[in-house]
């Protein structure tokens, strides 16, 4: 016979927010983890009301199982809020990226030997004989994802596909409050849940555009968020300084992620 008791140190219980309740047992009689199982979601409720009151029940969230000697099982019932179909969850972090930058926003000042004059470099950093070297610096990149609940009927073969098309794209109107240009998505992961609706989780990285940059002598430079940018440097000669510098003698801008409606994600 197989018999399931709620052990003494059950009932522990977290209040606030996100109330959760768990319930511990021990399972006697087998050695077989699916009887085992069975015999504990028979003997654990359904749902749990921690306040006693009647009005509000916590449903079964998560079993938890584990042998602990010949015919002998821990059983661990979790109760807790479970998002329902139509919530959402989100969440984000603004740690930022890294971009590898040839040019200053400004030169603060420059130094020479008594007598000499430092050449100008019109901002260029770590400039050699050869090469502009340039400095690893952090920008701004804005992650954030969200956790939708969606019906059944809505995630469709049709729907999928639309979720695989429009990875790594940029969003090219625009998306959640941010302009066309600035938003990455990164993709998609999701999973069927045993109430029966999807639980998709959207992943998203956003950087800004910028307007009137100036980079050396070129000045009213445009850049959208996810566009790259890089420059054409040639020998030019400072004069004052009686050396020869690199000059940035052309900005280009190349659009390098395909774009794409992500309003189709419907969310």
């Amino acid at each position: 016979m197989i018999e399931c008791v709620e052990k003494f140190e059950s009932r522990q219980v977290t209040t606030g927010q996100n109330p959760s309740v768990e319930l511990r047992y021990v399972i006697r009689g087998t050695n077989s983890d699916v009887e085992a199982r069975s015999a504990l979601l028979a003997g654990s409720p359904a749902t749990y009301d921690p306040w006693g009151s009647g009005l509000f029940y916590l449903p079964r969230d998560t079993v938890t199982l584990q042998p602990v000697g010949d015919l002998l099982w821990e059983g661990i019932v979790r109760y807790g809020p479970v998002p329902q179909t139509e919530q959402s969850v989100f969440s984000f972090d603004t740690g930022g990226g890294t971009q590898h930058i040839p040019h200053s926003l400004a030169t603060v000042a420059r130094y020479a030997p008594p007598g000499k004059t430092a050449p100008d470099c019109k901002g260029a950093i770590g400039v050699t004989a050869d090469s502009v070297e340039g400095v690893d610096i952090t920008v701004p990149v804005y992650h954030f994802s969200e956790t939708h609940y969606l019906a059944d009927t809505l995630v469709t073969p049709a729907y999928k596909a639309t979720l695989f098309g429009l990875t790594g794209k940029v969003n090219s109107a625009g998306f959640k409050g941010f302009a066309a240009g600035e938003v990455l998505f990164l993709g998609a992961a999701g999973s069927k849940r045993g109430s029966g609706d999807w639980e998709i989780t959207y992943r998203f990285a956003a950087s800004p555009n910028v307007t009137n940059l100036t980079i050396g002598d070129i000045t009213g430079i445009n850049k959208k968020g996810w566009e790259y940018l890089w420059v054409r440097y040639a020998d030019s000669e400072d004069a004052v300084a009686k050396a020869l510098v690199k000059k940035a003698v052309a900005v280009y801008i190349e659009q390098v992620y395909p774009y794409g409606d992500l309003n189709l994600l419907g969310i």
